[in-house]
């Protein structure tokens, strides 16, 4: 009878952690930046940016428009979360990424070569428990040295 207990008990445990293992965040929506509540290092600070999600796992699409001192730009990245190269443009510049899961968060890996000189960036998206607030830690790696980007952005 004990036995029968444990080997139920086991069962019941592999499954919630195959359920726990399987829900991760969705991030669609439409996202606004909120200026006062992001850092943006030696990056310029935008006065506008907005981030269109559409997350259908693995499949994630982003279209990002920002308007600040170097003018307004729309930039479109398609990711899978597998893992697999991508291959994306950034005003004209291959840019390559791959993103995988972390957990709840999401890991978005890119280089790009811009005039010799290589550039990397890495993100990490999170999501609030409410799924009001999408945190965006960026890592940017380039020949000028490094610096670190939080944008923070609220679901429209």
């Amino acid at each position: 009878m004990m036995a029968a207990r444990r080997v139920v008990a086991a069962g019941v445990m592999a499954l919630l952690g195959t359920a726990m293992a399987v829900a991760k965040p969705n991030f669609s929506g439409r996202w606004t930046l909120n200026v006062s509540r992001s850092e943006f290092g030696t990056v310029p600070k935008p006065t506008s940016h907005v981030e269109q999600v559409t997350h259908n796992e693995p499949s994630l699409k982003v279209r990002t428009t920002q308007v600040g001192e170097m003018g307004e730009f729309t930039t479109d990245y398609s990711y899978t979360t597998d893992g697999t190269e991508c291959l994306n443009k950034f005003r004209g510049i291959d840019r390559r990424s791959t993103a995988r899961w972390d957990g709840d968060s999401l890991v978005i890996e890119s280089r790009m070569d811009i005039e010799g000189n290589p550039l990397t960036v890495t993100e990490r998206w999170t999501l609030s428990q409410d799924g009001k607030i999408l945190s965006i830690h960026r890592h940017i790696k380039g020949p000028e040295g490094e610096t670190d980007v939080k944008t923070i952005l609220e679901k429209e």
